[in-house]
């Protein structure tokens, strides 16, 4: 089906799904808003240099609370993914997202090697702390999940953790809500024009007969701030947007060093490589039925140790394939309701209930 639009000439980069991934980051809005007031105050005070009283371990501890924070907003924004959001309704949207739905969600992290990524992110800002830092990023679906892995890039850039983002989209539509190069600008479009972004209903919303409340003054310039700060990441080089077709390929990621040597040269020199979602994650796994005790380092083979590559991968997991569980936690959560029980089923990483975190320096 790509190929045929790539061939025409009027349909060459349109993308299907497009209308409905505004409509889904739209519906987003609780969130949305809750996030770029975080994300201002955020930013503002990472930028201050205002002496404090705390000791260096209290520092210490609030920023390794601050970066597991930010990381897991990115990942239960993997949550609104189109693919499984095809029957919700504007208000089931909201429910997914927000400061009191991912508190709740904690416990849902089966395994998480955040303290990890964090002490690697740490000593390479110490080795170099006046050096190029690149960090990079795999990218899974846009609306809302793009707008979290955004929040996220600029908090690594603000908090010193890497001095350049690398994001890495699909190069064509493939699975409903992937993102493309276009969905970075047209999400920069969007909140370049808060008020107009929320003044008519979102395909779904419950009240369509009339318009939603406007946002007020303070949303506007906080979505504003948004707008300012990643455009301007974005013009000094701080953040860009590096898409190969390879991420879009079929197959495992496995044949990176040999189906794609550049692409595997360039991303062994970031400090961390950090793949979306559940595709990517199945794509590292080789998508295979790997008994779930397996090691994530052992699954992911050639980009596993030796390869010259961190990765870590963010996945609510929406498919059989996990690896790296304790000893007989796939069968607890068999045994729960709904999770499978004797069916032999792997009903529980259906739903993206369930997440996995899961860190392996292959450097």
């Amino acid at each position: 089906m790509s190929t045929f639009f790539a061939l025409s000439t009027h349909w060459r980069s349109y993308d299907v799904f497009a209308r409905q991934k505004l409509s889904t980051f739209i519906s987003s809005r609780p969130a949305v808003l809750e996030l770029a007031a975080k994300y201002k105050l955020l930013v503002t005070q990472l930028q201050d240099n205002t002496p404090t009283t705390k000791t260096p371990e209290e520092i210490e501890d609030a920023e390794k609370l601050l970066f597991t924070e930010m990381c897991e907003i990115c990942l239960w924004g993997n949550a609104t993914d189109l693919s499984l959001l095809t029957a919700l309704t504007y208000d089931d949207i909201q429910k997914l997202q927000g400061a009191d739905a991912r508190k709740a969600q904690e416990k849902n992290i089966i395994v998480n090697d955040l303290p990890e990524a964090y002490t690697a992110l740490k000593a390479a800002q110490k080795a170099n702390p006046k050096g190029e830092r690149r960090l990079d990023i795999v990218l899974d679906n846009a609306g809302f999940e793009l707008f979290v892995d955004l929040i996220l890039a600029g908090y690594l850039l603000a908090a010193g953790l890497a001095t350049q983002i690398v994001l890495h989209p699909k190069s064509i539509p493939w699975f409903v809500s992937d993102v493309l190069p276009a969905d970075f600008a047209a999400l920069l479009n969007a909140l370049a024009d808060p008020r107009a972004l929320y003044h008519t209903p979102s395909d779904g919303h419950s009240s369509k007969d009339k318009a939603p409340a406007p946002i007020s003054d303070q949303e506007a310039t906080e979505l504003s701030f948004l707008f300012s700060h990643w455009s301007s990441l974005h013009q000094e080089g701080q953040l860009t947007i590096r898409p190969n077709l390879f991420w879009t390929g079929a197959g495992s990621y496995w044949r990176l060093p040999q189906s794609a040597p550049a692409l595997y040269e360039d991303i062994k020199g970031s400090e961390l490589v950090i793949f979306k979602g559940d595709l990517n994650y199945r794509k590292l796994a080789g998508d295979a039925m790997w008994p779930t005790t397996v090691s994530f380092r052992t699954a992911i083979g050639p980009l596993g140790p030796g390869s010259g590559i961190r990765t870590l991968a963010l996945r609510t997991c929406k498919a059989d394939t996990v690896v790296g569980l304790p000893e007989g936690e796939d069968e607890r959560l068999k045994g729960m309701e709904g999770g499978g029980g004797d069916s032999g089923a792997r009903k529980w990483a259906w739903s993206g209930k369930w997440a996995v975190v899961q860190y392996c320096d292959g450097k």
